[in-house]
């Protein structure tokens, strides 16, 4: 993280993850060092790990940017619009263990970033945080002169009086997947649309949501691996293979003086409300507060050990926005049955905007995502988990 907010001068649930990531985009690693007008010390910073600790309620608090003054949330991350009676669930603050988060300043941000281009490169999980940041920049100016536009699986946001482009490119697993006479073939040892991703300063990359479909959901039909191709494999094992492949891709073609590369890491979904121990509620339906505390009751997510093993082996490290904890304990940051299509959809794996910030904040922190802090913690309730696949699948379809 040093290196990449370093280079660049240099990324609610979503605020919080936000959040880092500005922080780590704006004053570089979260052990490095930063005077850009935060309020938080630097031996503070030096000692503190953005990624831990617990959701505080704050009246006082408000969202970075009000959803319905940003034209790009998207009907489905709009939760306000589409009905949500509730608010306070936007009023709850990422407060780390050992350290104050700085609040996201927009206009530091850009100024940083000035002529530099940020590309998200991931699923409609990417997209929920990429939406989430180009509101809070689009907030932080007034009357913004910006451009945006979508051209298949494309999307840019720009604010010419700073040359600045945050944009992002639609793209599930990060490795091939060909249309061949048999079917449909995720490819995991291979990737042949990487140039797309050349020439951007800051590259923030997402994949796991997609690899944890199954049967009649799952996009693909065969795997292929070396001179192997199968039906089906453990998908854990496939994703881990695709990781891999992906990181060697970085080591291969990122120069990391000119290029700075952050993964997403793997925000939680709440489908299973039997894991904070509500067994009689349905998912996230009708949830509107945090769990409490800085620990999740439930299973570990797998995706996360075997995306920290392959980070951990990269000879060009990417940054992981570890923003797993904090998206576990949003179990009330989802769109739920307020994703546009009601009560016959429910979303408990993205979140809601204008809550999404907290990541932001972290992300931008750490580098501003506010993952966490209700600009959703993006990441409500299916009885069985067929129900909670049919329920994710819809969701990618919808937002992806």
């Amino acid at each position: 993280m040093a290196a990449l907010l370093g280079f660049l001068g240099y990324y609610h649930c979503l605020a919080a993850v936000l959040l880092s990531l500005a922080i780590v985009l704006v004053h570089g690693d979260i052990h490095s060092s930063f005077n850009m007008g935060y309020e938080v010390k630097r031996n503070e910073v030096k000692s503190c790990d953005f990624f831990q600790g617990s959701w505080v309620f704050d009246d006082s608090f408000n969202p970075l940017y009000d959803s319905s003054s940003c034209p790009f949330i998207g009907g489905g991350f709009d939760c306000q619009k589409n009905g949500r009676p509730d608010r306070n669930y936007l009023k709850y603050r990422w407060q780390p263990n050992d350290c104050a988060l700085p609040r996201f300043n927009g206009i530091d941000f850009l100024e940083k970033y000035t002529n530099k281009k940020i590309l998200f490169v991931g699923d409609s999980l990417s997209n929920n945080m990429w939406r989430s940041l180009i509101c809070m920049l689009h907030s932080a100016i007034p009357n913004p002169n910006y451009t945006f536009a979508s051209r298949g699986l494309l999307s840019t946001f720009s604010l010419p009086d700073y040359g600045v482009s945050v944009n992002w490119l639609k793209n599930g697993f990060l490795v091939d997947m060909a249309y061949e006479k048999i079917g449909k073939v995720l490819k995991l040892d291979s990737i042949s649309t990487g140039q797309l991703w050349l020439g951007a300063d800051v590259l923030i990359f997402n994949s796991y949501h997609w690899w944890t479909h199954s049967g009649r959901f799952q996009s693909w039909d065969y795997f292929q691996y070396g001179n192997k191709t199968v039906k089906e494999m453990d998908h854990m094992e496939a994703y881990k293979i695709a990781m891999t492949t992906w990181a060697n891709w970085v080591d291969t073609n990122i120069d990391p003086s000119k290029t700075r590369v952050l993964f997403q890491g793997v925000a939680a979904v709440h489908f299973n409300a039997k894991e904070w121990g509500e067994p009689s509620d349905k998912g996230c339906i009708k949830q509107t507060e945090p769990l409490k505390g800085s620990t999740y009751p439930g299973p570990p997510v797998p995706g996360e050990a075997i995306l920290k093993t392959v980070l951990s082996k990269m000879t060009k490290p990417a940054y992981l926005l570890d923003i797993t904890l904090l998206t576990q304990l949003r179990k009330d940051g989802h769109p739920s049955i307020y994703a546009r299509a009601g009560p016959k959809l429910i979303d408990c794996s993205h979140w809601c905007l204008a809550e999404f910030s907290i990541q932001l904040q972290l992300k931008k922190g750490k580098i501003h995502f506010k993952y966490l802090n209700n600009q959703n913690i993006n990441k409500c309730s299916m009885l069985s988990w067929r129900a909670k696949e049919r329920s994710s699948y819809s969701e990618d379809q919808k937002h992806e």
